[in-house]
């Protein structure tokens, strides 16, 4: 059975290439589903991971009790003095974090970016933020500092360019990369002038703080979340972050796969279509095998393989095409809890490949399987006559 299996199935294959349009409609459509859906959850991925390497193990974010997010915090100076004397904090970074109208570069069109009022420890506490061109803004002056991906997302934020920000004109006097960041989407200012300017005197935002090495996490948020001058809660970065993430990465992945399963359907469909064209044109070989004494089984397997190969070279024609266009495209999307856009690359891993080429297999194997079935049961004496 093995070797009528190995017989028939070089065969079909052979026949393939006299089919190439009816085959090139299975491998076009199964890639245009891998294709759709890989690239969505590269965009996921993108977002998900810009967010999650804005975090750091040891960093917490101490927030008002009950706010959800930066922009509708708000701690005072004596709080955030509190939080320096706690036992077990080291580096406390209070930052006022608003928004600043301007206009993108793509549409031309007012746009809304996240400005984030910092001092010195801020650059403290995130190391690998570096400054990639002009120089850092120096306190007391109306200054900017923007994020590189900032930059290439608003217009008039150019080295040496000025832009209006509440009424007054600002410099943008240099460019910082945080690695990929959440950041590289934000302009930094110099926190006391960024608190008269938006008219937020003595109020931070929240307050960010590096863990002293060693301290029991959930000990030092204990003597926070005890301490009577204070009125905050913890979080730590990366579940702050995570938090975040959650809802449009959760968003784009339903809508990943919703679409998926509408063009996949379309894609069986075709397939099934495909292959019963293919059996119903070799249905005189059929026959004169099933009457030479070969079984079912090898019928079936030989017309599933084919489906497998063509679903297999749309997965992997899918795959590729989104890894060239998409893999390391810059994009933006909009922060809901700040109204403000994000920039992300997307992300086309080995992990989202590998889903796709499973979905073209998968969709293969449920497009192959009734012609498959239909070859196996055609009547031998039916099938002789159809010639």
């Amino acid at each position: 059975m093995f070797r009528q299996t190995v017989n028939i199935t070089t065969m079909n294959l052979r026949s393939v290439l006299s089919r190439k349009g009816s085959s090139s409609i299975i491998v076009v459509g199964i890639a245009g589903v891998v294709a759709v859906v890989v690239g969505l959850l590269a965009m996921s991925e993108g977002i998900r991971s810009a967010l999650r390497e804005t975090s750091h193990p040891d960093r917490v974010l101490v927030m008002r009790t009950g706010t959800q997010d930066e922009i509708t915090g708000w701690l005072s100076a004596a709080e955030v003095n509190v939080l320096k004397g706690v036992d077990g904090i080291g580096t406390v970074s209070g930052e006022l974090v608003v928004v600043v109208d301007l206009v993108t570069r793509e549409t031309g069109k007012p746009g809304v970016a996240v400005a984030r009022g910092v001092e010195a420890s801020a650059f403290e506490l995130r190391p690998d933020l570096t400054v990639v061109a002009g120089r850092p803004f120096q306190p007391g002056k109306n200054e900017l500092l923007a994020g590189v991906n900032a930059s290439d997302t608003y217009a008039g934020l150019d080295v040496g360019s000025k832009v209006n920000v509440r009424d007054a004109l600002w410099e943008v006097v240099g460019h910082f990369d945080a690695g990929g960041r959440a950041h590289d989407s934000e302009v930094w200012m110099d926190l006391p002038i960024a608190q008269a300017a938006f008219r937020r005197d003595g109020v931070v935002s929240t307050a960010r703080a590096m863990l002293d090495v060693g301290s029991d996490a959930a000990l030092v948020s204990e003597r926070i979340r005890q301490e009577p001058r204070l009125r905050a809660d913890v979080v730590f970065e990366r579940d702050f972050y995570a938090r975040q993430s959650e809802a449009k990465t959760g968003m784009v992945e339903t809508f990943a796969y919703l679409i998926g399963a509408i063009m996949g359907l379309g894609a069986v469909i075709a397939s099934v279509n495909t292959m019963y064209s293919s059996v119903s044109t070799r249905s005189v070989e059929i026959g004169t095998l099933r009457a030479l004494g070969f079984s079912n089984v090898p019928v079936v397997v030989s017309v599933m393989v084919e489906a497998l190969l063509l679903a297999l070279a749309g997965g992997l024609l899918g795959g590729a095409v989104v890894y060239v266009l998409y893999d390391g495209l810059v994009s933006s999307t909009l922060n809901v809890g700040s109204m403000s856009q994000v920039a992300f690359e997307f992300a086309v891993t080995p992990r989202l490949l590998l889903i796709g080429l499973g979905s073209a297999l998968s969709l293969g194997a449920i497009g192959g399987l009734l012609p498959a079935l239909r070859a196996a049961r055609l009547p031998v004496v039916a099938a002789l006559r159809s010639g």
